[in-house]
């Protein structure tokens, strides 16, 4: 493992981000991209699930759901959220909040399609955070959904990508004694390179 001093060099985040996660995925046993992704209702009222981030930008982190869900359903509402990469075997998170924007048609295709069919398939039959009345029924459905598109299904118009473009970006690192470090990177503009860093007590 890196020296402490050496974790928080660099002047882009989103890079220092990928080169955490890539550390990550050599060490955790599941799911290294997964994410806590905090939204909220219209009220205020916040809800927070585990997702698997897909990209790492240049600008922002990219995430993919139905928008029928209950997450979908509030980024509809209020379009900002925060989230939380955390990682057990390295000890170390990263966490961020900011306005968010959905990704192109052609993105969000362009995954779809990259995905299991089964998982296709799975987008178009789930009802997302929707009662269900059995296990049988939704594998039913599946079933129904494969024989309509027994190839390539097409990707479903409630299902796409969501991008996260934080204005506040935080990396903690374990320390002794629970001395940990934690660096936060702020910026102005969603849109804008210009960062300032901030060290900041444990």
């Amino acid at each position: 493992m890196a020296a402490q001093k050496d974790l928080f060099t660099g002047d882009d985040p989103f890079q220092k981000a990928r080169e955490w996660l890539s550390e990550a995925e050599a060490s955790e046993p599941n799911d290294a991209n997964a994410i806590a992704l905090a939204t909220a209702d219209k009220t205020g009222l916040p809800n927070v699930r585990m997702v698997l981030l897909k990209e790492i930008e240049d600008n922002g982190i990219v995430f993919y759901t139905n928008t029928e869900s209950a997450k979908g359903s509030e980024l509809g509402e209020n379009m900002q959220a925060a989230f939380v990469l955390h990682w057990k075997s390295l000890r170390r998170q990263v966490r961020g909040r900011g306005r968010v924007e959905r990704v192109s048609d052609e993105q969000a295709d362009a995954y779809y399609h990259s995905r299991a069919y089964q998982s296709r398939i799975g987008a178009w039959a789930s009802q997302q955070s929707r009662p269900l009345k059995s296990r049988a029924s939704l594998l039913a459905d599946v079933a129904k959904i494969a024989a309509r598109h027994p190839l390539k299904p097409p990707r479903p118009p409630h299902w796409t990508g969501f991008r996260i473009l934080p204005s506040e970006m935080e990396f903690w690192a374990d320390g002794e004694f629970r001395l940990h470090d934690r660096f936060r990177w702020t910026r102005e503009d969603p849109t804008s390179t210009a960062w300032t860093q901030t060290r900041l007590n444990p």
